[in-house]
């Protein structure tokens, strides 16, 4: 079985995070490993506290799992503090992390800024360069590319200086208000793709782009190319907002086990 590690988060109402990765991992069929780099309580409503947790304790968490089963891709998410990036960067670089799948979580749709300046320039300056994809939203390419961007050319070019600038390929993910949920692959030396979205009308997308980058990350550990990967990974969270779950008062989780059936999951009914 491939391995997927997770390095990010935890949402106490698994809906994100940590335990929408592992549960986005599972459901792709690969075993899936996690380092924590913060708590947070939280739930579907907004999030009431954020505890991280020191660097050398995350170094330990990633010790303890390249040791023992290394992990065929590596996909990581919330990282608040220049010093959590730096220990991040140091031991997938020691361990020579393949497959390494970033969701820079800078900035919120809203186009609030989620860590600070100085963590954003950690970001750009040392864990980009190793990654094998990025994958931000539109304020994040905009952040990034330093440009605004309301078209898919705009979202072309904005994903080809992200490219140069840091060596890795982009996976930019549209939004509705600007593009229909339509997503562009830039990879050096290759033809922009586009993978169009697909309309499904649920207001519960808490932890989407966690589930997508997992999701990606999982594909990748299995041996398929990046395009491949992304398209699958795509069809799965179109799978999993399609299910309609609806739990919380806030924007609720997607069922990320939509997909997996057999004589465990049947209710008492």
């Amino acid at each position: 079985m491939k391995t997927a590690l997770t390095i990010a988060g935890s949402d106490s109402s698994g809906g994100a995070g940590i335990q929408a990765d592992i549960k986005t991992m599972m459901a792709n069929g690969v075993y899936a490993m996690s380092a924590i780099t913060a708590l947070t309580a939280q739930n579907t409503t907004g999030v009431t506290g954020i505890m991280e947790v020191t660097p050398d304790f995350l170094a330990a968490q990633l010790d303890s799992i390249f040791t023992d089963i290394r992990p065929d891709a590596v996909k990581t998410g919330m990282v608040s503090s220049c010093e959590i990036i730096e220990k991040i960067v140091e031991k997938l670089t020691e361990y020579q992390a393949k497959n390494i799948v970033v969701d820079p979580v800078m900035v919120a749709t809203s186009g609030a800024k989620l860590i600070s300046d100085e963590a954003i320039s950690t970001l750009k300056e040392k864990l980009f360069p190793i990654a094998t994809v990025i994958t931000p939203n539109i304020p994040e390419a905009e952040e990034l590319s330093g440009m605004e961007i309301q078209t898919k050319e705009d979202m072309e070019q904005a994903a080809e200086k992200i490219c140069d600038s840091y060596g890795c390929a982009v996976l930019l993910k549209g939004g509705h208000q600007r593009n229909d949920a339509s997503d562009l692959l830039f990879q050096k030396g290759k033809k922009p793709v586009w993978f169009e979205g697909k309309r499904i009308d649920n207001p519960n997308t808490h932890g989407t782009g966690c589930t997508l980058s997992s999701a990606i990350a999982s594909n990748l550990a299995k041996g398929y190319d990046l395009e491949t990967s992304v398209c699958y990974a795509k069809n799965y969270i179109s799978g999993a907002l399609a299910a309609m779950l609806d739990l919380g008062k806030g924007s609720g989780p997607m069922n990320h086990a939509f997909a997996i059936k057999g004589e465990y999951q049947n209710e008492n009914v």
